[in-house]
Parts: structure tokens; C-alpha cells; sequence
């Protein structure tokens, strides 16, 4: 049956909350979503509290009903999105990761099967940008980052926005700090080939 647009912009509104929730679980670390730290494992079997199991679409929830399986008001599949999301991920800890050593191509060369041409000429224009050459090194700067995923913020048929974290440790002449900073990341395609199109402060927009 054809939704009129209400309906179409409900459903829409509906998938978008449902996904906020997915995200949180299937991205944050436990120990974040449980608000403490993660506990040890307990030899021996586990009770069912300790170990709950998964739900499936056709498991009934807490108050009896069926969960319902999003993926299917979705255009793209559980193995779709786990592939975007380590593209993300990977993309997202070389982008952090450099050295006053290297050249651009150097830095750009473990992001390359991960990013558009067109994005590989952006960053690799920032990174060689002559103020920024001179300030890593004159003060011989390093940094190594990793990156977690924070929430899908938008979707469509071949493309997604992750919005995503990314923790750099920093070391230069003058010591060692600590950043993260949030970032909006666009992947293009389809199935388990995604390249990143785009990177902005997540506070800029990107959507």
C-alpha cells in the first residue's frame, strides 16, 4: 500500500530514533553504555543476568511484543553496516595518526583504499600546507590515534554519515597531551565497498 508523506515522514522519524538507540549499543564500549567500568569474567556458567541473549527481530521484548526487524524499513543490511563501520573506524585512526616525518603521500598511504581521489587531494593539501610542515617540524610533533564511532547520524540508498571520536595521543619538544575531538564521516556505496568521502568537525555539519 502507498504511505502518504505523514506516514513516510513518521516512518522515517521512527527509523532514525530506533538507529540512535542501535548505535549507542552496537558502538559504544559496554563499559561507557553500563556507566562504570567492565567487569571481570566469572568462571563457570553464567546466570541468565549475567549473560543475556541476544534478541532476535522475532524475540519477544520485555513487555511481550515481537521486536521489530529494522533492517528491513532500511537500505542496507547488518553485514552493510558493520563493513561501513570498520571502513569508518580504520579511516578515522590513520586520519589521526602522523608524523613530522613524513610527506603527504606517506600519510595518505595507509587511508588510500579507504577514501575517494577526491578526498585524498584535500587532505593531502592540509597536510602539506607550509604553516603546518614547519610548526610539526619545529617541534619534531607525532601523534597516534584511535577512533570509535559514536552514532549513524544520517543514511540514505548509498551513503552514510557516522559520527565518530577520535582520541590522539600527541608528543613533541614541548611533552605529551591528550585531544579528542568529534567528526562527522561521510562513507559512499554499497555492501562491503564504502569509501570515505568526506571529514568535517561534527559541530560543522556534514549532513
Amino acid at each position: 500500500m502507498e504511505l502518504s508523506p505523514f506516514q513516510r515522514f513518521a516512518a522515517f522519524a521512527v527509523v532514525v530514533l530506533v538507529l540512535a538507540g542501535l548505535g549507542a549499543y552496537l558502538f559504544l564500549p559496554q563499559s561507557s553504555a553500563a556507566g562504570g567500568s567492565p567487569q571481570p569474567a566469572q568462571s563457570g556458567s553464567a546466570s541468565p543476568k549475567q549473560t543475556p541473549s541476544p534478541v532476535s527481530p522475532s524475540s519477544p521484548g520485555p513487555s511481550g511484543q515481537a521486536v521489530p526487524d529494522i533492517y528491513q524499513w532500511l537500505p542496507f543490511t547488518p553485514s552493510d553496516l558493520a563493513s561501513a563501520s570498520a571502513t569508518t573506524i580504520s579511516f578515522a585512526a590513520h586520519y589521526g595518526t602522523f608524523s613530522y616525518t613524513q610527506s603527504a603521500q606517506a600519510y595518505l598511504a595507509p587511508m588510500r583504499p579507504e577514501i575517494s581521489s577526491q578526498l585524498a587531494v584535500v587532505l593531502g593539501r592540509a597536510f602539506a600546507a607550509p604553516g603546518l610542515v614547519a610548526m610539526r617540524a619545529s617541534t619534531r610533533q607525532t601523534s597516534t590515534a584511535t577512533a570509535i564511532i559514536l552514532a549513524l547520524r544520517a543514511f540514505g540508498p548509498s551513503s552514510l554519515i557516522f559520527v565518530v571520536a577520535v582520541a590522539q595521543r600527541i608528543a613533541s619538544s614541548k611533552g605529551t597531551s591528550q585531544q579528542s575531538t568529534d567528526y562527522a564521516v561521510t562513507l559512499t556505496g554499497t555492501g562491503s565497498a564504502w569509501q570515505v568521502s568526506d571529514i568535517e568537525l561534527s559541530s560543522a555539519g556534514n549532513n
